[in-house]
């Protein structure tokens, strides 16, 4: 991989690991739909120009229809489900077990239609990694604990779902124009519920920086080098930056906000990273070193999510 390829990587791998703790620090003060609201409009304010501008609208006027379901399964009732889960779980558990999205992607993909054979190095990976989910859930499997953990892997199935979608749905659907319009649907959606719960007095700056890290770092830039490192390695390589993303959210969440790093959250980081690894591993040893065309399936083809389903999939 080249330099510029290494740089692209390792800013995706933060852009994309720190949400959560950003999240975790919105969801104090202000409720869950304008934290959804203010991320969704200011990626949009910044990517849907650049769609416009790029043109062919009229490949988004005839997949209107799955468009919107990818935009409802990996943006609409994800990112609320994920900030609520946050008022209740730690930013570096919510990261961990958002880990298993590839593990579903593999379960997902084998119910519904994938030829692909699983042999026992997957189905071991698919074991070990939902081992390290047991690992971790477990011990706060009472009260308001487990609902939030319940939601969280909601988030887990969406983000799976979401890149069999985009490659199945909307292959001729440009990777600019999937996320842009998928944020300003999102956005348009949340405008109601974020005016009608929208905080009495304004946050104070810690929060108004969250909000704003989120919808233009970790969405617009984030999306813009996405599909520049996708460019430039090709997405089997480019993908790889998804099992960086939880020891991203991890450490974030020890250094700035003082959460625990306890030998639970190291055990089931290495078991749940180890089983995707392991379940998403190819038969063939072949990379797919070329980078793709525009209108690949994408952004998404993850996050969690694309690419085949078995692979990961990116976190919006």
């Amino acid at each position: 991989m080249s330099r510029r390829g290494w740089m692209l990587f390792a800013l995706m791998s933060v852009l994309w690991g720190i949400p959560y703790l950003l999240i975790k620090v919105a969801v104090e003060s202000v409720s869950v739909p304008m934290v959804v609201f203010a991320r969704t409009a200011l990626g949009a304010l910044i990517l849907l120009p650049l769609a416009i501008r790029a043109g062919r609208l009229d490949v988004v006027r005839r997949h209107w229809l799955p468009l919107l379901v990818f935009t409802a399964v990996e943006i609409l009732g994800p990112w609320a489900l994920l900030s609520d889960a946050e008022n209740r779980l730690t930013s570096s558990m919510t990261g961990l077990l958002i880990a298993a999205v590839p593990i579903i992607g593999v379960v997902l993909a084998r119910l519904t239609g994938d030829a692909e054979r699983l042999g026992p190095v997957r189905w071991a990976g698919l074991l070990v990694g939902l081992a390290g989910v047991g690992v971790l859930a477990g011990p706060h499997l009472g009260g308001g604990s487990a609902w939030a953990i319940g939601e969280v892997m909601l988030v887990a199935l969406g983000y799976a779902i979401a890149p069999m979608i985009a490659t199945r749905r909307l292959q001729d659907l440009p990777s600019l124009h999937m996320a842009a319009f998928a944020l300003a649907i999102a956005a348009l959606a949340y405008t109601g519920p974020a005016v009608a719960t929208w905080p009495s007095a304004m946050p104070d700056g810690r929060v108004l920086a969250a909000l704003v890290a989120l919808g233009l770092v970790c969405t617009a830039l984030a999306f813009i080098v996405f599909f520049e490192l996708i460019r430039e390695v090709g997405t089997s390589r480019g993908m790889v930056f998804t099992y960086v993303n939880p020891a991203v959210a991890v450490v974030a969440g020890v250094v700035f906000l003082d959460e625990p790093l306890t030998g639970t959250i190291i055990a089931s980081f290495v078991l749940i990273l180890g089983g995707s690894v392991l379940a998403t591993a190819r038969r063939s040893a072949s990379a797919d070193p070329d980078p793709l065309p525009d209108n690949d399936a994408t952004a998404y083809a993850h996050d969690p999510a694309a690419e085949p389903a078995p692979e990961p999939a990116p976190e919006l």
